[in-house]
């Protein structure tokens, strides 16, 4: 994964900074703090923020620049949606707003280039309490969608926070051709890899060789990082037999795997659950879209846990639009099997842990992305009060908000029209 740093001017600007400067702290005290950790929930907790780091919780004294009273409220980790395209699609039925895939998309393909940070369906994802995502291509006529990449919901012009998150591979039922060729095909790639990076080693004694040798493409470069297991591999795939098959896959690559969709994964929960894959689902698939997906069921989220799966979840279908709701379909897992601090971790550490991002927990080091709430989070009566993305605290206002006020604001203008 490529991360990247502070810009070259803020670098700039630190270094003007006198000795006696120093970055503005946040403090909140008396807050009731799901930590995403083993140490689960703190009730009437502090938490200290400086410079966009959490550097303290639960301090014998609190000191800091700004000093918020949570009053007992609920604080989370900022949530981390994924497998969607925000900012890559404006409106899904208008072309010239759609960059999230190319007939000519493949292995290196990286739709983060044309990210947009300000998307108006970024401030609406932030009031559903998600302060980073996981954008991913949709891909192209291959079976390599291209590259995903992480980025915060800040909405500034630096947001794209990293780059090659994980190699995107849709299987399964296809309208023309067959799965097994699908399946071949991934094969044969990494098997292709494998064999140069074997033959490199060869002769890695002949300087000669070296020397001649070309660079490697952006291909050979991302499949010599899914084979050291360093680049998670997300696989878009629903069927029990072609899981397992995949499960073999893993074996004999060493492959970071990632299973994404996987209605039918509650059958072969134990074989996923030995192979330490975790699983990427929609907690709200409960019919059959197809013949791969006969086993949707609200329920698959939490025997998925009960059976020792990491559980990851997202927003299915249109998630980019309805990335709000991810926060009820975590409460609808709870209503169906899942643990509420399970439901808490698949949309905050686990994204974290899965796909190496900053975040996801409170806990001293990690990135000050943090969420006040009203009332429990995974329920309608809750909503966000305060929010902070890097430790700056963020607003929640969205377009919707905006469209109210103006359309609900008392005028003398004709009906359909506002000052």
């Amino acid at each position: 994964m490529k991360k990247f740093t502070q810009s070259t001017l803020a670098l700039a600007l630190g270094t003007l900074m006198s000795g006696s400067a120093f970055a503005a702290s946040l403090a909140i005290t008396n807050a009731t703090v799901h930590t995403a950790t083993e140490q689960g929930v703190l009730k009437g907790a502090s938490i200290v923020v400086t410079d966009g780091k959490i550097t303290a919780i639960n301090p014998a004294e609190v000191k800091a620049d700004q000093i918020i009273d949570a009053a007992g409220a609920i604080v989370t980790p900022g949530f981390i949606s994924s497998m969607n395209q925000l900012g890559l699609v404006e409106v899904g039925a208008v072309a010239r707003s759609r960059d999230a895939e190319d007939d000519k998309a493949g292995i290196d393909f990286d739709p983060s280039l044309a990210f947009n940070p300000r998307s108006s369906l970024i401030p609406y994802a932030r009031k559903g309490g998600i302060t980073q995502d996981i954008i991913v291509p949709d891909g192209g006529d291959s079976i390599f969608a291209g590259l995903a990449a992480t980025v915060d919901l800040s909405g500034e012009f630096d947001s794209v926070v990293a780059t090659e998150t994980a190699l995107i591979v849709h299987l399964g039922a296809k309208s023309k051709g067959s799965r097994a060729m699908s399946l071949k095909n991934l094969i044969d790639k990494l098997d292709g890899q494998k064999t140069k990076l074997a033959k490199k080693d060869d002769k890695k004694d002949d300087k000669k060789d070296e020397k001649k040798a070309d660079k490697p493409s952006a291909e050979e470069r991302i499949l010599t990082e899914v084979l050291a297991g360093k680049l998670p591999v997300v696989v878009h795939v629903n069927r029990a037999s072609d899981i397992l098959e995949l499960l073999k896959v893993k074996a004999t690559f060493g492959l970071n795997l990632v299973l994404w969709g996987a209605n039918d994964a509650v059958l072969v929960a134990d074989k996923i659950a030995a192979a330490k894959v975790p699983v990427i689902l929609s907690a709200m698939d409960n019919l059959p879209g197809d013949f791969d997906s006969l086993h949707a069921h609200l329920g698959n989220a939490g025997k998925l846990e009960q059976a020792g799966v990491k559980v990851l979840l997202t927003v299915g279908g249109d998630a980019s639009h309805n990335m709000y709701q991810m926060r009820f379909d975590a409460g609808n897992a709870v209503s169906n099997g899942m643990s509420y601090d399970g439901a808490i971790k698949a949309v905050t550490a686990n994204v974290a842990e899965v796909f190496g991002i900053d975040g996801g927990k409170i806990a001293v080091g990690q990135k000050a992305d943090i969420v006040m709430w009203n009332a429990d989070p995974l329920d309608f009566q809750g909503h966000v009060v305060k929010m902070w993305i890097n430790g700056e605290e963020v607003t929640t206002e969205s377009r919707q908000d905006k469209l109210r006020e103006r359309y609900t604001t008392p005028t003398n203008m004709p009906v359909n029209y506002t000052k």
